[in-house]
């Protein structure tokens, strides 16, 4: 947890792995194990689990701290590791965040409470709770509408970052590239800002935003990375090359419900032993793995160089 201290050290590519099951629908730990050594291996600057892509609606409280507690282990503090904790319920999130913060990991990713469509006072009360029973804990407020149907306000974001300073950032996972922009104006220049929005994470960076925590680099980590590393190193056009030539995997991520095609993907490669989704998700159909296959066709020249990995 020596990022904990340090959240300013949590940038660049975060990958958000997908949680590995069996084929009966188990937690499947010796492939996510794997996924963690790949990843640092492919130079992905950070690591997350429990956010959308990990499936943690699906899942029980004890098989997301599991998972947690695993990575954390594999990772063993080699790359920041970023927890995804938040529920629905407000118990579950404390209960899930104290066990990411025995665990080690370096901040927790509390997404917006969904279904129940709170005002944004009571979103600001829940963060608040969050952040007032962790205050050693780099808290990350997680802003994900299309999933939750209730969007965090730029001027909630700035007032709960004003107001508690373990609260440090936020992933931004809307394709409103104005509400980027406001949040960092009325937040100020130094809040952190991830984007989740794969199209979005390199123009993010111009803005101010220090990073992305992108699906994509569940099957092209090196790249995605990398992409980062020529924008900040001035190598605008490099990064820009490779912003393009992401874009169909991109696709591919979303021809069904993400994460079911990226988990289609890494069983093809051998990377995990099922491609198994928990209901109510289901594996790509036919018709789904066609165009999935056309558009790896179309990425080839990346993904043979993240064979190298």
């Amino acid at each position: 947890m020596r990022f904990r201290t340090d959240t300013a050290l949590i940038t660049g590519s975060i990958a958000p792995l997908i949680t590995p099951f069996t084929d009966s629908g188990a937690l499947d730990t010796a492939s996510l194990r794997r996924l963690v050594q790949w990843q640092i291996a492919a130079g992905s600057h950070g690591l997350s689990i429990g956010g959308s892509t990990g499936e943690p609606a699906a899942q029980t409280v004890a098989e997301r701290i599991e998972a947690i507690d695993v990575v954390a282990d594999e990772n063993n503090d080699r790359v920041p590791f970023i927890a995804g904790t938040g529920s629905a319920k407000l118990d579950e999130t404390l209960e899930i965040t104290a066990a990411a913060h025995a665990a080690g990991a370096d901040a927790a990713l509390i997404i917006t409470p969904y279904y129940a469509r709170p005002t944004q006072e009571a979103l600001y009360r829940w963060y608040a709770t969050v952040a007032r029973e962790f205050p050693d804990l780099p808290i990350i407020m997680y802003n994900v509408p299309s999933r939750t149907a209730v969007e965090l306000d730029p001027s909630t974001v700035a007032r709960l970052y004003r107001d508690f300073d373990n609260i440090v950032g936020i992933k931004e996972t809307t394709k409103d590239f104005e509400h980027f922009s406001r949040v960092i104006h009325q937040a100020g220049e130094n809040i952190l800002v991830w984007s989740g929005i794969e199209l979005l994470c390199l123009p993010l960076l111009a803005l101010g935003g220090v990073g992305f925590v992108s699906a994509v680099s569940n099957i092209a980590p090196h790249t995605v990375a990398r992409m980062y590393e020529l924008w900040t190193s001035g190598d605008h056009d490099g990064a820009r090359a490779l912003h393009y030539a992401l874009h169909p995997l991109v696709d591919l991520l979303f021809v069904e419900t993400n994460p079911a095609p990226a988990k289609w993907v890494l069983h093809q490669q051998g990377r995990i032993a099922s491609p198994h989704v928990r209901s109510p998700l289901i594996p790509p159909t036919s018709t789904g793995i066609d165009r999935i296959e056309t558009l790896l066709g179309q990425a080839s020249t990346i993904l043979t160089e993240e064979k190298a990995f």
